[in-house]
């Protein structure tokens, strides 16, 4: 199973949903962080170079886009493919 996962989301952004649904449904456990939160975005600009969720991080690795984007490497990267 994946390691600690970083899932940057925006309220109503519904490729967060589609994501935080599909990591549920592969009972894969992340850590939400909201960039509506003051400090979040900047943040994210900061480290991950992008502030428009969703933004996945996963052991160095960051991964950004729409859900439909970022499901197939994803699905790569834990084997679920």
């Amino acid at each position: 199973m994946p390691k600690a996962i970083d899932l940057y989301t925006s309220p109503g952004c519904p490729d967060c949903a589609a994501l935080k649904a599909w990591f549920a449904a592969h009972d894969i456990t992340f850590m939400e962080h909201d960039l509506s939160r003051p400090g979040a975005a900047d943040k994210a600009k900061t480290e991950f170079g992008v502030r428009i969720a969703p933004i996945t991080v996963y052991e160095g690795q960051v991964f950004y886009g729409t859900a439909q984007e970022q499901l197939p490497r994803l699905q790569r990267l834990f084997g679920l493919d």
